[in-house]
């Protein structure tokens, strides 16, 4: 697996979970909820994404088309 890949999602979650904190304790709570949704729409996004070079990956090593 890639490491890249996890320190990516990691972060994203840390980064989200520091303005949503903020967003949060600053009366923002619907930009706060936003903000979550927004990331993990972005980590659904590279999953997704790595989901779709593994069949590749997969229809290329048995020679599926």
């Amino acid at each position: 697996m890639q490491l890249d890949l996890l320190f990516q999602i990691a972060g994203v979650g840390i980064l989200t979970t520091v303005i949503s904190s903020v967003l949060s304790r600053s009366g923002r709570e619907e930009l706060a909820t936003l903000t979550t949704v927004a990331g993990l729409a972005l980590v659904l996004l590279m999953v997704v994404n790595l989901l779709s070079e593994l069949f590749t990956s997969v229809r290329t090593i048995f020679q599926l088309y």
